[in-house]
């Protein structure tokens, strides 16, 4: 199997940084796993590697899809399949960076796919979502599958419909059948770092990290993206910062109330990253300043 460095842990600890050290120690190349940084024009709110990062490493599923498009892990493990195997073959290292802990389990050990099990049931669904909008089907999915309906947006459609296909179709939640996979293949050989550190350094870094995103104009990006034509209920949209500009605009909460809204969510969503990361077992926990441990460590992988 094909060796790989995985870099993870919680947003706004440093992940890029470190991983350019990493790539620059051991000529590796960095394959972005962050949900939101495939996106194209979506820049400050994202935190993407600037353009002094970019020229220091070659980075690879970076401003991939249009905001417009669908992305999921499926797709995610497909283009990061083919950076991994280009990157080996010019003899470089492959780095996997990002907080998406999905994206990175389903790399490693592979994604629970099943087809759809009766497609007169989605176009049922789908002919009612048409006809009396999501809300219906999101209230239907509460009832079935409570543990579906908090991981869902309850404008993410295809997620919805999905779930409730499952649901109708075999009388077992989505969820359970997700559980039971277990991703226990390994596609493989990796070497695995979580960085943390004390959590109230890391929420103090977050809500200056939001401020320098404010000053960046995360405004300006997100008004500029509606007037090119960007819903403000798509999917990339719905996201940490946009979500929270959006409201702002739509004179739904004051200036005030955004700011303090899109710190407390990036908290709360490192918390939920740190939750899940901590679950791993294969993971070797450092300090963002750690690096002379972790090149210690990737050289006796390497080796």
């Amino acid at each position: 199997m094909k060796r790989i460095i995985v870099i993870c842990g919680p947003t706004g600890i440093g992940k890029t940084s470190f991983a350019i050290s990493v790539a620059r120690r051991f000529n590796g190349e960095i394959i972005g796993a962050d949900s939101m940084q495939i996106y194209k024009h979506m820049d400050i709110g994202t935190a993407k590697p600037g353009p002094e990062e970019l020229k220091l490493v070659r980075h690879h599923l970076v401003n991939l899809v249009d905001p417009k498009e669908d992305f999921d892990a499926g797709k995610f493990v497909k283009a990061a399949d083919k950076a991994i195997e280009d990157i080996s073959a010019r003899g470089k290292i492959p780095i996997i960076a990002g907080g998406t802990g999905l994206y990175i389990r389903a790399l490693l050990h592979g994604l629970f796919r099943s087809k759809p099990i009766c497609p007169q049931t989605i176009s049922e669904l789908t002919r009612e979502l048409e006809e009396k909008g999501s809300t219906s089907l999101f209230q239907k999915l509460e009832k079935c599958d409570p543990k579906a309906a908090k991981k869902i947006h309850p404008n993410d459609s295809f997620r919805m419909i999905r779930a409730l296909e499952v649901c109708q179709n075999t009388g077992q939640t989505i969820s359970d059948r997700q559980k039971n996979h277990n991703f226990e293949d390994q596609r493989y050989n990796f070497f695995k770092i979580g960085l943390y550190m004390d959590r109230k350094k890391l929420y103090d870094r977050i809500n200056k990290r939001v401020g320098l995103m404010i000053n960046q104009g995360l405004l300006n990006e997100v008004t500029t993206l509606a007037q090119k034509g960007y819903s403000f209920n798509l999917k990339s949209m719905q996201s940490i910062g946009y979500k929270h500009m959006a409201m702002f605009i739509n004179n739904e909460i004051d200036w005030e109330e955004a700011i303090r809204l899109l710190k407390r969510d990036t908290r709360r969503y490192a918390k939920r990253q740190f939750t899940w990361f901590h679950k791993d077992k294969d993971m070797h926990w450092l300090l963002p300043s750690q690096f002379d441990e972790a090149e210690k460590m990737i050289k006796e992988f390497l080796t």
